[in-house]
Parts: C-alpha cells; structure tokens; sequence
C-alpha cells in the first residue's frame, strides 16, 4: 500500500488520537472507520425523497404549524373522544 502525508492541524489530530479503539491502531484505521460510519449504505427511495421535496415546498409556502398550534389541535381532538 502506498503513503502519503496528509497535513491537520493538531487539535485534529489530537481528536483522532481520542478516536484510537486500541493503542496501536493507526490514524489511517480510525479515518477509514470515521468514513465508512458517515457513509449511508441505503440511499433514498423515490418515494422518500418526493416525501421531503413536498415538506420543503409545504415550509416555503407556509404550510406549517407550530408546536403550540399542533397541540391545540391535537387535544382538541383528544378532548371530542
């Protein structure tokens, strides 16, 4: 396997020493481990991203409630049963 220097500043490199599962485990160990935890092995359905794409253009147009708003609603209906 080939090498490279990869210049952080310290304050990274202490934070990736903190990150060491074991003493003798390398940075190039806990970085791949970082990257393969940060990566989403499922990526969205179609139907989930439609799903967020219609939230977002609900809070563009204001089509939103807020917490307070919500629980009125809800105990109202709570309180009809």
């Amino acid at each position: 396997m080939s090498q490279t220097t990869v210049w952080v500043s310290r304050e990274t490199k202490e934070r990736l020493a903190g990150m060491k599962r074991y003493p003798r485990e390398t940075f190039d160990d806990v970085i791949r481990r970082l990257m393969n935890t940060a990566e989403d092995e499922e990526p969205l359905s179609a139907e989930a991203i439609r799903g967020i794409e219609e939230s977002l253009e609900d809070i563009k147009a204001g089509r939103l409630y807020t917490l307070e708003e919500a629980r009125a609603e809800l105990q109202a209906v709570w309180d009809t049963e």
